[in-house]
């Protein structure tokens, strides 16, 4: 059992902290707002993956089967709201303050479970763990709720490591310039995320 869960940790802990959107915008959030602000991101995106665990882990079976069709679905929504997000970042308005900017402009919790749950990478993850750690293991149900628990932990942890890496960076965000240069910069790394999701997939 404790092997397993050691497992089910790292397989966790790598999915949840690589690089790739969510993370993006917890940076760019944390930097922009800083981490008290960009936790509801970070609270949307954790809730999410820990969802689509649990879900991936009722229904692997015919999640399997419809994949390919469920996929590129995925792949064509998620791809144009995390283009909205990156033109959202890319064009934010900074302050003499970096942390000054207005309350309702940081990511939303809402906006963190869409970012999470339009993510096809997200699924396969969660699919993946669930084949490795859930479903060769007897109760089915026991090791799937404590993979969901983990996950939700590891998650929530891995997103806030660059939520606060951002909030880091915001302390040399002094001058709109800067700002603007990193919003943009931001911006531009998110959308090429999304280009290499289409050019994959």
């Amino acid at each position: 059992m404790q092997s397993v869960l050691l497992s089910m940790s790292v397989f966790a802990f790598v999915g949840a902290v690589s690089p790739g959107p969510v993370n993006i915008i917890a940076a760019s959030a944390g930097a922009q707002f800083g981490y008290h602000k960009a936790v509801f991101h970070v609270l949307g995106a954790t809730f999410a993956y820990t969802l689509i665990v649990f879900l991936c882990g009722l229904g692997l079976e015919q999640a399997l089967k419809i994949l390919p069709e469920m996929t590129g679905w995925l792949t064509v929504f998620g791809g144009v709201f995390l283009l909205y997000m990156a033109f959202k970042i890319a064009t934010t308005v900074g302050t003499e303050n970096a942390r000054g900017l207005k309350k309702t402009a940081h990511p939303t919790f809402f906006e963190g479970v869409l970012s999470q749950g339009l993510n096809p990478k997200a699924w396969l993850v969660a699919m993946s763990g669930v084949s490795l750690f859930v479903l060769k293991h007897s109760p089915t149900m026991l090791y799937l709720i404590i993979f969901c628990a983990i996950s939700f932990v590891v998650c929530f942890l891995g997103v806030s490591v660059w939520a606060a890496a951002g909030n880091y960076i915001g302390r040399y965000l002094s001058t709109t310039k800067r700002q603007a240069t990193f919003n943009i910069m931001m911006g531009l790394l998110l959308s090429g995320t999304v280009i290499n999701m289409f050019w994959g997939y």
